[in-house]
Order: C-alpha cells, then structure tokens, then sequence
C-alpha cells in the first residue's frame, strides 16, 4: 500500500515537472519573440523573417549553447542552473515579475536582489525615514542595497534611476561613473570593499548568489579582477569618510553599522555628519530630496 501511494505521488510529480518544462518554453518562446534585436544592439539584416530574436541570438547573447538551448524551448528534460536562468533574464529583458516567473517553472530560486526584500518591514522603513537628514541604509553581507531613505538615495548617485539588481555598492563602485566620481579616493574604496566582501564570502562559498556576484564584477571590471587577485582581507569596521556629493558638495560623515543580528550580515548603514558645515550640507540634499517626491 506504501508502495504504491508512492508510486502515486512519484507520477504526479513527474505530470507536473513535465507540465512546468512545457510553460517555460513556452514562456521563453514568447519572450524572444517579443524582443526586437535593436532592443538588444544587434542589426536587423534584411532576410530576418522570425519575429523577434532568433534562438542563436538569445543563446549568444546569455553565453550557453544553441542546442542546448533549442532544447530547453523544446521542452526536454534538463538542468538548469540559476546562472543560466539569470543570463536568460538579462537577455529577455524580464522585468520583476516576469523573472520571478521564469525562476519559479524553472524550479529555482533567485539568487538576485529583487525589487523588494520581504525581510525590509514596513517598520524598518519606518525607522530609515525617521533618520532623516542622516542617509541611512539596509545592506546585506553581499553590499547589496536592500532599501534606504531619501537623503541617501541622493548621496553617491540617483539609486532610483538604478536597476534594483543593479543596487550593489561593488557594483555601483565599478560601473556606475557617478557613483565613483562622489567617492574622493575610489580606487581605495573598491580595494577596502574587495577585501571584506573576500572576508564576507568565506562562509558563503558554495552559495549561487555570491558565486554569480563575484562572476559579474571579475567579467564587468578589470580594476575589480586586480584588487580581487591580491588576496587581502578586512573585517567590517566604522571609519570617518567623506563623499564629494553632486548637489551639495563635500560631505565629511563617521560610516556607522547596526547590525540586525547576530552575525556580520544585514545592518543599517548610516552616515551622520562629521562637521556642522557637513550638517547643513545635509540638511540641503535632505530638502532636495523631499523636493523630487
């Protein structure tokens, strides 16, 4: 009787796996044939007659196989890692809930940063606002930015013009020029950062989301790939900084962490004013912020 209830539950696993590969094929085939190539910087031609992408140029452009991936929308039974899933998702242009989407029949989880983090309470939020003029964040481990007030969405760069899967200090550090060009000593900073995300990883070196993270910054950055081979190590620490702003000028601020937990994880970045001229300072970007809500 066991047995046979198992062999039940086997088979019906089995219709459904079958039932999510046929949805995300074709999930997939309406994608690419919703993408135009100039959407994707490649030159129509003259002879294209299939609508949209050509599946050679979606397996191109994400860096996996063309046959593998004819097979993948032909619905036949394979692995799929997440960092596949995760090129596809660039290449497709998926937005928030389309890539959830395509995680969930591909039967994996995310390893990205999503627009939203369900671990970021209304009454976190709360409390990042009520810090205000002080620029304040929620990063995690990763230097992913999981959410941040006003003040600090104008401190480095205008983090709402930022993709939330972009929102990532490294990241930010080595691509994003206007982040860069408010820190008065970048290429130190990307060292000092380099260092403790290496201290930070030791314990999660097996885990898709840091494996794909540092993936990124070695192909994105050569500067990265150079501070990345010396091996250096550094603990998380608060230490006084000073940002050249783009609204304001130069901002002197003691970075302070509050951990949320036990362990060196997810904590409050804030940044309070070192100065009283760093103070009003403040207090402008703070009112030129509210000003664009």
């Amino acid at each position: 009787m066991v047995a046979h209830e198992a062999e039940i539950r086997e088979a019906g696993e089995e219709k459904e796996a079958v039932v999510r590969r046929h949805e995300l094929a074709a999930f997939l085939r309406h994608r690419r044939e919703h993408i135009t190539p100039e959407q994707v910087g490649l030159p129509r031609g003259r002879r294209r007659r299939t609508p949209g992408l050509r599946r050679e140029e979606v397996a191109q452009l994400s860096a996996v196989g063309v046959t593998w991936y004819t097979w993948l929308e032909q619905a036949r039974d394979i692995q799929v890692s997440v960092q596949v899933l995760d090129a596809l998702a660039r290449t497709l242009m998926l937005d928030g809930s389309e890539r959830a989407h395509l995680f969930q029949l591909a039967g994996a989880v995310d390893p990205s940063p999503a627009a939203s983090c369900p671990s970021i309470t209304p009454a976190l939020r709360t409390l990042l606002e009520q810090l205000e003029p002080v620029p304040a964040c929620v990063q995690n481990s990763r230097y992913d930015i999981l959410a941040y007030n006003r003040t600090y969405g104008l401190l480095l760069c205008d983090l709402e013009a930022v993709p939330p899967e972009d929102r990532n200090c490294l990241i930010l550090s080595c691509t994003n020029e206007a982040w860069r060009s408010s820190l008065v000593q970048p290429d130190e900073v990307l060292r000092i950062m380099a260092a403790k995300f290496r201290a930070a990883m030791a314990g999660h070196l097996a885990e898709p989301a840091w494996k794909m993270l540092l993936k990124r910054l070695r192909t994105d950055s050569p500067q990265f790939r150079e501070v990345w081979e010396r091996h250096e190590v550094v603990t998380a620490s608060g230490k006084r900084k000073e940002f050249v702003n783009a609204h304001v000028g130069l901002l002197t601020v003691d970075h302070t962490d509050l951990w949320l937990g036990p362990e060196s994880g997810p904590r409050i970045v804030t940044y309070p004013p070192a100065d009283e001229e760093s103070r009003e300072r403040m207090e402008k970007l703070h009112a030129i912020a509210l000003a664009r809500v």
